[in-house]
C-alpha cells in the first residue's frame, strides 16, 4: 500500500474520533485572504541553537511587520518558553488529546509574536501517530488568516516528527555548527530529505562561528559534499550567527537577545537574516497556507 492510500485509510478510519477534515478548495471552505509563508527551522545535531534562532528571528521578523506565529515542534522537549522567559498554562499536548482547539493555547511572546507550546516530558508527543497528525492538520486550518508567517521549530535528527513538519513546510532553515558532528548530521538528514522524500531546496544557516570567514568555509565544505553525493539538491548560504557572548547572557535572562542586547553583533545577524528571508518572497514560489499539512503531505506521496 503505497503512502497516499494509507493516508486516505487513515482519515476514513479516524474521522470519528477527530475533527472532520475540511473540503477542498473548490468548494469554497478555506480561507484565500491570506497565504502565510511556512518555514522550518531544523537542524541534524541538537544544541546547536536551533530555537534561539527561532526565536529570535520571529522577533526580527514582527519588527519588519510581519505577524510571526512560532509553532514549538520540538513536542516533547519543549524549549520555547525557555528563550522566551514565559510558563504556559497550556500546551500542544492538550490539542493532540483533543481538550483544546490552538486558538486556545496560543500564548503571546515579547513583542506580540504569538507561540503555540510544546511541552516536556511526555514520551507520547516524541513520535504522533497518523491520527494525532490529522488532529493537527485541522487545527492549523482554522490560523490561516491569522498570520504572515509561520515559523516551526523542529526537534533535532531525522525522527518521523521532525521529518514530518520539514515536508510540511514550503521552505527549511537548516541550522549548522563548525562542529564536526554537526555537519556530518545535517548531511545525514540532507539525505534523509531527498533520497526519501524528495526534497530538493534549503537554506543553510551557520551558527557559533567566529566570524564570515569561517561560516564560509563550513558552508563550503557541506556545499561540496552536497554536490558529489547529492545531485539536484540546492543548499543556498543565508548568513551566519557569530558566537556572542550577549547571546549566552541573553539565554541566561531568559530573553531574545534583540530585546535585552539590541546592539550586540548576534542581534545584527538576526536583522540580517530576517530582511534576507523576506527579500526572497519574490523570488521563491510560495504552494499553499496553512492547510499545507494535508495538501503537502497527499501530493508527495502521489508524487
Amino acid at each position: 500500500m503505497d503512502q497516499a492510500a494509507h493516508l486516505r485509510r487513515i482519515v476514513k478510519g479516524e474521522s470519528d474520533k477527530i475533527y472532520m477534515l475540511k473540503k477542498d478548495d473548490e468548494n469554497g471552505l478555506f480561507p484565500t485572504a491570506n497565504t502565510p509563508r511556512v518555514i522550518a527551522v531544523t537542524s541534524g545535531k541538537g544544541g546547536v541553537g536551533k530555537t534561539n534562532i527561532a526565536g529570535n528571528l520571529a522577533i526580527a521578523c514582527q519588527r519588519m511587520g510581519k505577524r510571526v506565529l512560532i509553532f514549538d515542534a520540538d513536542l516533547g522537549l519543549a524549549n520555547i518558553d525557555i528563550i522566551f522567559g514565559f510558563n504556559p498554562e497550556h500546551n500542544i499536548d492538550e490539542v493532540v488529546r483533543g481538550e483544546k482547539e490552538l486558538s486556545q493555547i496560543i500564548v503571546k511572546g515579547p513583542e506580540g509574536v504569538s507561540v503555540i507550546p510544546a511541552s516536556s516530558g511526555i514520551q507520547e508527543l516524541v513520535n504522533l501517530t497518523e491520527g494525532h497528525k490529522i488532529n493537527l492538520l485541522n487545527e492549523f486550518d482554522n490560523l490561516n488568516s491569522m498570520f504572515d508567517i509561520l515559523l516551526i521549530d523542529t526537534g533535532a535528527g531525522i525522527s518521523s516528527n521532525v521529518i514530518y513538519f520539514n515536508l510540511a513546510a514550503q521552505e527549511r532553515i537548516i541550522v549548522v555548527t563548525p562542529e564536526p558532528t554537526s555537519i556530518t548530521d545535517a548531511y545525514a538528514l540532507l539525505k534523509v530529505m531527498f533520497c526519501q522524500h524528495g526534497t530538493r531546496n534549503f537554506f543553510v544557516l551557520l551558527n557559533m562561528v567566529r566570524n564570515e570567514k569561517e561560516a564560509r568555509s563550513v558552508y563550503k565544505n557541506l556545499s561540496r559534499v552536497v554536490d558529489r553525493f547529492l545531485r539536484g539538491i540546492s543548499i543556498e548560504y543565508a548568513g551566519y550567527i557569530p558566537r556572542d557572548d550577549f547571546l549566552q547572557k541573553a539565554v541566561s535572562r531568559r530573553e531574545p537577545v534583540l530585546c535585552c542586547y539590541p546592539g550586540a553583533s548576534s542581534s545584527n545577524s538576526f536583522k540580517k537574516l530576517a530582511n534576507y528571508l523576506l527579500n526572497q518572497t519574490d523570488k521563491r514560489p510560495v504552494d499553499g497556507n496553512i492547510k499545507f499539512f494535508w495538501k503537502r503531505l497527499m501530493s508527495k506521496a502521489e508524487g
